[in-house]
């Protein structure tokens, strides 16, 4: 049934109720920086009348640093040269705001009293507390006068009763309640301005709530008066999934619960204090962080129960400059109580614990601290233990410096199989090692420990992994000629949609021809190596594998066999490697053992799908063959898609080297057509086949039959260009010797288990498979255990630049999908 409308009585009632649960807000000192942060602060609060409004606010950014600087001057008994500077920039927000030029001289003159009677050596009796909050009562002040009359100017000390202890400020909750009452009745104004930071002992001290105390002193009042929410402005869009300063791709988070933004401000998030959360969490109030320079923008609200999200991780943050404590010993293995003495031995020192783990075995007990405590630590830590380490029980306490903690949290972990493995797997696939990882009991963090000069990269690692943000890959290229330009054009024309839609963000930070190299901090716009620089291939590699993404691929398109030297150091150092050049895969056999062996020890991926069949899937196919454990026994076919062209068009109606010409201008040939004519190109494909299948071979040991005359094989490119038509004669011999038996010509190649190996050309039965070939078409039938009485058939256009491109960029997905990318 419908609810029965409420009476007049009780609708007055109603809105009366609604009324007294004011908005409240809390302007940070950024926010007040100068007269037009006043005015906009006044704007906001504002536009939230008739509701009732509560705001708390900081002292204007740097005056609480200068004021502390004044104090311990005052202490050392002298005067501090900021102090007329820091009087005067508040004097001076009087005139714009329009306020009258006396507005501050009381709070001034308490100031100096304060500060003289400090001076002269007198004991602080409240002294010092009011000195460094002296800024939040001038803000304070500042804008209620702005705001008019019906704003009433809470000074924090006449509510707020607070007792200090080792986790900080407390409240005083029912000898504050009672001052509220009181304070109340006096001020019967609907909306207020109150001082952060500041408070009262018992006694009627002044005191502060120490730095960031005024966030706490925010979700205080919010939770006294019944706020109906309390929105913290900050010159920060909302709370981030990481910090943007180190991770760019980080997004604004819409909602997080409690416990989530309670975690994250724990280990370092900036916009939110850990101690500000608890009062607000208690009464159920939500918070929001809004940016005060956009309002309009949602931000970030902080509520119990969030709506669901699809990423089980909701945020990263990052804690730098920690140190090891690790005690260790076989003695420790069984022993009650030997974890209890190791942190009371820390606490005793004041040395505060970021991060915990314990070995299973309980051999080892490790504590992540604060670099700036460790040495205390490890001094309390052995004197502790001293006398079980000179028996032997206990090995010692080592220190091991230079670490960071990546917190991962996020209330979607909580009974998600898999985060770990998920975040550790990312990480070590980025090459980062992890020194300690450790998951709290709420399962709603996960925390690891890091080197700290590989802490940025593991944020993104981790940041990628979860799908917070596009996965990003480094990719340095050398050689944009046929198949790189196109291999750049095609990446260039996709990047928009796999980022939008795969979330991959590829990106082409270098690029290098035989001379010259091309060099962006983000991705290349122009490809114009003219503009370049000289040619550093060490500058090259440092630069594509940049600290601050988390993956680097090197695409060698250039067909130089020099450059396949490099490949094993670049594999060493983690960089993937992608090439359609084949001097690597049929070269030294020792050389490309190492190279494999590097790929495997640093987790780096070597992939050469285009050095055989251009973008046909012949080396995945073999590799499936292998992995599901059927046995190759011979491979054949036409392994060249230039002769294939060749030989399909060649029928006699026109030259052989005029087909030649055509070809090279196509594209189809390599820049000197004598590398597929040699039959050597062929002969390296063999090569790669036969290794991949587990046959060892090598290239002397492949039967080759060469098509270039013995005339032309030495000559320079050009002159060998102009001589083309001597290849004329010869080749009409062998089609006409072909077509008199009812045969047409194919230049073949074989490989088989036995070690045999062969490319040449062969005139062939029309009925066989390599006849009914078209234009670029590539053949390759695997003979196998399974596939003996019919081969399986790998055919398709296997020469050309976009074809080969193709491949290669299909080995670059390929290592991305590895990486994590939604490929």
């Amino acid at each position: 049934m419908d609810a029965a409308p409420l009476a007049p009585d009780a609708l007055a009632d109603a809105h009366w109720q609604a009324r007294l649960a004011p908005d409240a807000h809390k302007f940070g000192g950024a926010a007040l920086a100068d007269a037009a942060g006043f005015r906009r602060a006044a704007t906001l609060l504002k536009a939230g009348l008739p509701r009732p409004q509560l705001a708390v606010v900081s002292a204007t950014l740097g005056t609480t640093d200068r004021l502390l600087a004044t104090l311990a001057a005052a202490r050392a008994g002298r005067e501090h040269a900021d102090l007329p500077f820091l009087l005067a920039a508040h004097r001076a927000l009087l005139v714009p705001l329009a306020l009258p030029s006396d507005l501050l001289d009381g709070d001034i003159a308490q100031l100096e009293a304060d500060l003289a009677h400090l001076r002269a050596g007198k004991p602080d009796t409240g002294q010092a507390a009011r000195i460094s909050g002296m800024g939040e009562v001038w803000s304070a002040r500042l804008l209620a006068a702005l705001l008019g009359e019906d704003w009433a100017l809470l000074d924090a000390r006449e509510l707020l009763v607070v007792k200090h202890g080792e986790l900080g400020a407390r409240l005083e909750e029912d000898a504050t309640r009672k001052r509220l009452a009181r304070w109340r009745q006096a001020n019967p104004q609907p909306h207020l301005i109150a001082t952060g930071f500041l408070a009262r002992l018992a006694d009627g001290t002044h005191t502060t709530l120490g730095r960031n105390g005024s966030d706490y002193s925010a979700a205080l009042f919010a939770a006294l008066f019944q706020a109906r929410e309390l929105t913290i402005w900050k010159e920060v869009e909302g709370l981030m999934s990481a910090d943007p300063r180190l991770e760019p791709e980080a997004v604004v988070l819409p909602e997080l619960s409690y416990a989530e933004a309670m975690e994250l401000a724990y280990f370092g998030t900036q916009a939110l204090h850990p101690q500000a959360l608890a009062p607000a969490m208690a009464a159920g109030i939500p918070l929001h962080v809004r940016d005060v320079r956009h309002p309009d923008k949602p931000g970030t609200r902080v509520v119990a129960n969030p709506a669901p999200s699809a990423n089980p991780v909701k945020g990263l943050s990052l804690v730098r400059g920690l140190s090891a404590l690790e005690l260790q010993g076989s003695g420790l293995m069984g022993v009650p109580g030997s974890a209890e003495r190791f942190f009371a031995a820390l606490r005793r020192v004041g040395v505060s614990v970021v991060m915990i783990t314990q070995a299973s075995s309980e051999h080892s007990i490790c504590a992540l601290v604060r670099r700036e405590q460790a040495e205390a630590g490890l001094a309390a830590a052995r004197a502790e233990f001293a006398e079980e380490i000179a028996g032997g029980q206990v090995q010692g306490v080592d220190l091991d410096p230079g670490l960071a903690v990546l917190a991962a949290v996020g209330d979607g972990m909580i009974g998600t199989p898999g985060i770990v493995a998920r975040l550790s797997g990312a990480i070590a696939k980025a090459g980062i090692s992890l020194r300690a990882i450790a998951q709290g009991s709420s399962e709603r963090n996960v925390s690891l420990a890091v080197r700290e000069e590989d802490a940025e990269r593991t944020l993104r690692v981790a940041h990628t992994a979860f799908w917070l943000s596009p996965q990003t890959v480094s990719i340095g290229l050398i050689g944009p000629g046929n198949v790189g330009g196109a291999l750049l054009r095609q990446i260039l024309e996709a990047r928009p949609r796999l980022k939008r839609e795969r979330q991959l963000d590829l990106r082409i930070r270098a690029v290098a021809n035989s001379r010259r190299m091309l060099r962006s901090d983000t991705t290349l716009a122009s490809l114009d190596l003219e503009r370049g620089e000289p040619l550093d291939l060490e500058a090259f590699t440092r630069h594509v594998k940049s600290e601050h993404i988390p993956h680097a691929i090197i695409v060698d398109c250039s067909g130089r066999a020099e450059m396949a030297e490099r490949y094993e150091g670049w594999l060493a150092q983690g960089i993937h490697v992608v090439t359609p050049s084949k001097h690597a895969g049929s070269g030294d056999p020792a050389r490309l053992a190492a190279l494999h062996e590097a790929g495997r020890r640093s987790g780096a991926r070597f992939r050469y799908e285009a050095t055989v069949g251009a973008g046909l899937p012949v080396i995945g196919t073999l590799r499936n063959l292998l992995d599901t454990g059927d046995v190759p026994q011979r491979i054949a076919g036409l392994f060249s898609g230039t002769l294939a062209w060749l030989f399909n068009h060649y029928d006699g109606r026109r030259p052989f080297s005029a087909l030649l010409a055509e070809a090279r201008a196509a594209g189809y040939t390599e820049p000197d057509p004598r590398d597929d004519l040699s039959g050597t190109d062929v002969a390296r494909k063999a090569v790669i086949l036969a290794r991949e299948a587990g046959w060892p071979l090598s290239l002397p040991q492949v039967a080759v039959e060469t098509l270039v005359p013995p005339a032309l094989r030495d000559l320079p490119l050009p002159e060998f260009l102009q001589r083309l038509g001597e290849f004329d004669a010869p080749m009409a011999e062998r089609l006409a010797a072909a077509k008199a038996e009812g045969k047409v010509l194919r230049y073949l190649a074989e490989v088989d288990a036995s070690g045999g190996a062969s490319v040449a050309l062969r005139a062939v039965e029309p009925s066989h498979p390599a006849a009914s070939a078209q234009g670029t078409d590539n053949l390759f039938a695997f003979h196998t255990v399974r596939y003996h009485a019919r081969p399986l058939v790998v055919k398709g256009p296997g020469a050309g630049p976009d074809v080969t491109a193709a491949g290669v960029f299909g080995d670059l997905l390929a290592i991305a999908a590895h990486l994590g990318a939604r490929l």
